[in-house]
């Protein structure tokens, strides 16, 4: 398979493939290329409905320029953590948050929220953030609010009494009840409109499927998250090499 960046001739047959409907491998079969660079490529540059292969060149140039930039303060930083490769870690941070954007969460929360997610420990302080998306205080702070308001992290202290952001094991599952709890009382919205319609009539009809609906998707959800919760908090198993070595009498 050909090394290096997506060229812009690539990048017009990865839009061409797209938009007739050809699934990513495929698209990565036709180029030689790894499917996850097909995926990646789409998905940082608006998706499937909105990539454009002249876009989605330029924004590479421009991050290739801006690493450049940034080469020699990079060559100063500490090595990354578990052997990970920084640029493949750069540009799926760069997938994340286009998938996050896509949901509807604003660019900069999501921005944070792919920080929060992508770190070890889930955790991280202003300060951090601030260094790390290269924004003013006041953008960490607006978004730290927009996502507490949505249940999407918390705050705690941590030793030295410092304000730290913490995603945990749980936040997805609140979030899925906090959606539950929306669709029931837009739900339970539609019904009033029953009475105030009159019954027998078509609009009170609509409300009333609309509300059956809504009833059996926030309880459909309810359940999948209940069912599925202990699944946040599953640890990763340790790898067979970090296995404890055997006791040597008991090989004796």
């Amino acid at each position: 398979m050909p090394g290096g960046r997506l060229t812009q001739q690539e990048r017009q047959q990865i839009a061409l493939g797209v938009a007739d409907g050809l699934a990513y491998a495929e698209i990565a079969r036709r180029l030689e290329r790894p499917t996850s660079t097909i995926t990646r490529e789409v998905m940082r540059n608006g998706g499937p409905t909105a990539y454009r292969a002249d876009l989605a060149h330029r924004a590479a140039e421009r991050r290739a320029h801006r690493r450049r930039q940034t080469a020699p303060r990079a060559a100063q930083a500490p090595a990354p953590a578990h052997g990970r490769d920084p640029e493949a870690v750069r540009d799926y941070e760069e997938v994340f948050t286009t998938v996050l954007m896509q949901t509807g969460v604003p660019k900069m929360m999501a921005r944070v929220l792919t920080c929060l997610y992508t770190s070890d420990t889930g955790t991280t302080t202003a300060a951090e953030l601030v260094q790390r998306l290269q924004v003013s205080p006041a953008s960490v702070s607006k978004a730290i609010s927009y996502l507490e308001n949505q249940g999407l992290v918390r705050r705690e202290r941590d030793e030295r009494r410092r304000e730290r952001y913490v995603a945990d094991d749980d936040v997805w599952y609140q979030s899925m009840i906090a959606s539950a709890r929306g669709t029931i009382q837009l739900a339970e919205t539609a019904r009033q409109g029953v009475g105030v319609l009159g019954r027998d009539t078509p609009a009170a009809a609509r409300l009333e499927n609309i509300a059956r609906f809504l009833d059996f998707v926030s309880e459909s959800i309810t359940r999948a998250a209940d069912q599925a919760r202990e699944v946040l908090h599953t640890k990763p198993e340790p790898a067979p090499d970090s296995a404890p070595a055997p006791d040597s009498r008991e090989t004796k």
